[in-house]
């Protein structure tokens, strides 16, 4: 039976009769007696870039006083290419301030989150990132997500370009309902305007799941392109950008017990000229709309219909729709998906900073005022702030006039000193994880810290403090920072229990396998101390961690990874 002649999934069946998003959201944000949506339109306001969450310490005791869970919503901002202005910035640092739990998150998608936000503030919360030109629709649910670029400032002029075609596909792949504005923003509909809303590339169901779009310019793969749905690798001829490499069918997220469910790295399918992206992405996007699996939301991904249709047949049907072939790939080598710290002057005579930001977690503590420091950069900042990959932020386009005003502030809070940090930190990422994601097994960005503490005293014991390590941890196996890509990647398994995962490359196209089943800090310690040991006394020079357990056949590469 083909994946098309079986019963469709209970979400297919919400999309289908939600009015094109609108369900009933507007009279769930009316109801009082609770702080929870209907269920419905739990999934249908994913479309509008909120999750329901709940703190999940608190509910036992809330369920001993009869109470429901204290049910919360993460707001997601679209930041396409990851760059705001610092208007933008001050606004949404507000926004958390006023509603949400006082701290931003920096996704992994160059995406910003809010948490906490309580039902009541919700649409007071969207409109005001709307008033900022900002938005959240799509930033979630089934259809193309934030469009991720490469953050590499030193590359000024591609990176103008490259940022202005991500913007580009963004506009393009942007869902056209009304109900964002009808719901948020408070735009009167018009007559029977559900009946005259028309979704020209989503139609009335749109996507079997979701959609992930990135553009890495080489050397740099700070994106992690091979991680996508659809990967655009920039082509560079003489300064020149003429076009992309396009990989497609990559994707991160797996499900414990399910041997069919796997990471998956992209397959390079050929170039096309700039011109014509914006067309070539929507053509990928339409073949997995039709295509896609609809029943079972496991196995949903472009990923899968990639799998079942082969990379030759998945492309046959964009080149049927195109009406060309492709060209053949061209030439292209990354050597890092690392982001470089620190002050860089671009091509345009520019300044840019580069700063780590653990967790990507803007909050302000007793010994280190993040998120008072960027907010007072961003008063006098006339640039832009551009969020990276890997959870970092550059604070860019300085004028070389402002460059001393902005590294005065970096010393006064403390931020200049917390970027000495050894190359393992420098390198890690973690998802939000317990105690807010849902879906969390175990924690991730509230745990990873005090572990690389541990870890650093390791490395410091081996002489290793300054070698670059990618290290990646998440709270499941839904990969939201990317673990099957990391030279050491700990997925949660269950609570202080994590699946140790080795050999991924230090470039990003090459997969990890599973090392270790369910280890708690003491075995995980204990398994990184000899290999680390290992690796110092036996690795060739320049050799990367993830290049070493692969050449020592510690763990064999692999195209898949469960």
């Amino acid at each position: 039976m083909s994946d098309q002649a079986l019963p469709l999934s209970d979400v297919e069946r919400i999309k289908e009769k939600s009015r094109y998003l609108r369900g009933t959201i507007q009279e769930s944000l009316l109801d009082e007696m609770t702080g929870a949506l209907r269920q419905d339109d739990q999934q249908l306001i994913k479309f509008h870039g909120t999750y329901q969450q709940f703190d999940r310490p608190l509910e036992r005791e809330r369920r001993k006083q009869r109470l429901e869970p204290l049910y919360s919503f993460m707001i997601r901002v679209r930041v396409p290419a990851g760059v705001v202005t610092a208007q933008q910035w001050l606004a949404i640092d507000e926004l958390t301030g006023k509603y949400g739990i006082g701290t931003i998150k920096l996704t992994t998608r160059q995406a910003i989150e809010l948490h906490g936000v309580l039902k009541r503030n919700l649409k007071s919360a969207i409109k005001g990132i709307h008033d900022c030109l900002l938005d959240t629709l799509a930033a979630c649910g089934d259809v193309n997500r934030n469009v991720m670029a490469s953050a590499s400032p030193y590359l000024t002029r591609v990176h103008g370009e490259v940022h202005a075609v991500a913007k580009a596909i963004h506009t393009h792949l942007s869902p056209q309902t009304s109900t964002y504005h009808e719901i948020w923003i408070d735009d009167k509909l018009v007559a029977e305007g559900e009946k005259k809303d028309h979704e020209p590339i989503y139609g009335r169901t749109y996507l079997p799941r979701k959609f992930k779009i990135a553009i890495a310019i080489p050397p740099v793969n700070d994106t992690d392109i091979f991680a996508n749905d659809i990967g655009l690798i920039a082509v560079v001829e003489n300064n020149v950008l003429v076009g992309f490499n396009i990989s497609m069918g990559g994707g991160m997220g797996s499900t414990f017990g399910m041997p069919e469910t796997f990471a998956r790295l992209g397959n390079v399918i050929g170039f096309v000229s700039k011109d014509k992206i914006v067309d070539v992405c929507e053509k990928i996007l339409l073949v997995q709309r039709d295509n896609g699996n609809r029943s079972n939301r496991k196995l949903s991904r472009l990923k899968y219909t990639v799998e079942r249709m082969t990379v030759a047949g998945f492309k046959v049907e964009i080149e049927k729709r195109l009406g060309y072939s492709l060209e053949a790939a061209r030439a292209y080598r990354f050597t890092t998906n690392g982001d470089v710290f620190g002050w860089h002057k671009g091509e345009d005579g520019l300044w840019h900073v580069t700063l780590f930001i653990e967790g990507g977690r803007v909050k302000d503590t007793e010994d280190y005022s993040l998120r008072t420091g960027l907010r007072e950069i961003a008063k006098i900042h006339h640039g832009t702030f551009i969020l990276t990959g890997n959870q970092n932020l550059v604070i860019a386009n300085i004028k070389e006039s402002e460059r001393g005003f902005i590294e005065k502030i970096l010393n006064e809070y403390k931020i200049t000193q917390h970027q000495k940090i050894t190359g393992a930190r420098a390198n890690s990422l973690a998802c939000v994880s317990l105690p807010l994601c849902p879906l969390a097994f175990a924690e991730a960005e509230t745990y990873l810290p005090s572990l690389m503490d541990k870890v650093d005293i390791i490395l410091g014991s081996l002489g290793l403090t300054d070698t670059p390590f990618n290290i990646r941890m998440t709270g499941c196996p839904n990969g939201c920072a990317r673990p099957a890509l990391a030279e050491i990647g700990l997925i949660g398994r269950s609570p202080e229990k994590y699946n140790i995962y080795l050999g991924g490359s230090p470039v990003g196209d090459r997969l990890n396998v599973l090392y270790r089943e369910n280890q708690g800090e003491v075995e995980i310690l204990s398994v990184l101390k000899d290999l680390l040991t290992r690796y110092a006394q036996e690795r060739s020079k320049d050799e990367r961690f993830g290049d070493f357990v692969i050449r020592q056949k510690i763990v064999s590469p692999v195209l898949k990874s469960a």
